[in-house]
């Protein structure tokens, strides 16, 4: 089996989009189906990024799973917390026929999807707030809906024996976060313990974008491309999963990278002519500038060296720091002062030139000369209206 999870087709990386780089990991994941001769492919949860697909994530998605049941895998679909577990699930059991498993239902839960003589059990991501009365629990946690979801489990696991696998999308303890998950826990009752999953012989879970063992038997996937910045110390992929009579044996399956992330921190200067930063040069970056005085056009001279940049940050050190904030400034100011000191304060203690002082000046004396003017106007329109009136 290949473990994989949180495709979030349809996502943007800083209003870059990613459908390229996720089409080139489906690419991956059809040939690895071929050459490691996968009986089933496991998605856990957040197969779309949003509830709404556009059509060229839908169609990208259509095209991958007839690709990989044409390879003779089953596919194994489960919803999570970004997907529509309605729109997920449209004509599941006509699709089911096909080799293509859709779970987004709490009424298949269960009920297991059967490779071979393993059963996998898939379950979609549980609202607790949605899931509680219609598994029968009180408890409006994700504890109370899990721990109810896996009772139906477990009884089907011990009536049937053998094997069996759960997939599911939760945030188990133990696991490591990235900036890139959506929050699912109210007042810190979102995690669920790794005993919940108890008895089975792999755990394929979603949710979380790392990839990583979280205990013997359970494991996250994570997203097979990088999210967010935090994750760019992350080797991306899937887990290949082989159950025999000797047990469980695992694997990582590394995804390509279709662009490399830097994090990249330090003076303007510096950064553009240090050569450890050649391997930034192609990759999408986040750049913190600590340049006691905010350079001018930052933005454009970092471009010209890393092309790909998308956040920059400021954090100035080694700057002045005012004895009197701002705002306490600019009560007691003029107005061409305020202006000053607003550039003093937003450069970190670097005010303005004398070309730039002048420049502000003549701005404020155009805003004195047009309120003086609109004031004029104002005042000598009740004299026109009481004219025109006698």
């Amino acid at each position: 089996m290949l473990h994989t999870s949180d495709w979030h087709l349809g996502r943007s990386f800083h209003q870059v989009g990613l459908l390229d780089a996720q089409a080139q990991y489906l690419d991956h994941l059809v040939e690895t189906v071929r050459s490691e001769s996968v009986d089933a492919v496991l998605v856990s949860g957040d197969v779309y990024d949003r509830a709404m697909p556009a059509p060229d994530t839908v169609q990208l998605l259509s095209e991958t799973v007839t690709r990989l049941v044409g390879e003779g895998a089953v596919v194994v679909l489960s919803s999570g917390n970004h997907d529509s577990a309605i729109r997920l699930g449209f004509a599941s059991d006509l699709l089911a026929r096909t080799g293509l498993h859709i779970r987004s239902s709490l009424d298949t839960i269960g009920t297991p999807v059967m490779v071979g003589d393993v059963a996998v059990h898939p379950l979609p991501y549980l609202e607790p707030a949605v899931a509680a009365g219609p598994l029968g629990t009180t408890e409006r946690t994700h504890v109370g809906v899990l721990s109810a979801a896996m009772a139906r489990v477990n009884a089907d696991r011990v009536s049937r024996g053998g094997r069996s696998v759960v997939m599911g999308h939760a945030f188990v303890t133990g696991g490591a976060t990235s900036d890139s998950e959506r929050d699912i826990s109210v007042g810190g009752v979102g995690a669920v313990h790794p005993r919940t999953f108890a008895g089975h012989d792999y755990v394929a879970l979603g949710h979380l974008h790392g990839r990583q063992q979280v205990s013997e038997s359970v494991r996250y996937s994570g997203s097979p491309i990088a999210l967010s910045f935090s994750e760019h110390r992350q080797t991306k992929g899937s887990w290949l999963v082989d159950i025999d009579d000797a047990g469980v044996h695992v694997e990582a399956v590394d995804a390509p990278v279709a662009r490399p992330l830097a994090v990249l921190r330090g003076d303007l200067e510096d950064l553009l002519a240090d050569p450890r930063h050649t391997a930034a040069e192609r990759a999408w970056c986040q750049v913190t500038l600590t340049d006691p005085q905010r350079p001018p056009a930052a933005m454009e001279q970092l471009r010209r060296r890393f092309p790909h940049t998308l956040v920059l940050q400021f954090d100035p050190q080694g700057a002045p720091v005012p004895v009197r904030s701002y705002a306490q400034r600019a009560t007691q100011e003029q107005p061409l002062d305020v202006c000053c000191s607003f550039l003093d304060h937003v450069r970190s203690g670097h005010g303005p030139t004398e070309a730039e002082r002048e420049v502000l000046a003549t701005a404020v004396q155009a805003v004195r000369t047009g309120r003086a003017t609109r004031d004029d106007e104002g005042q000598l329109a009740p004299a026109r209206r009481q004219v025109g009136a006698a």
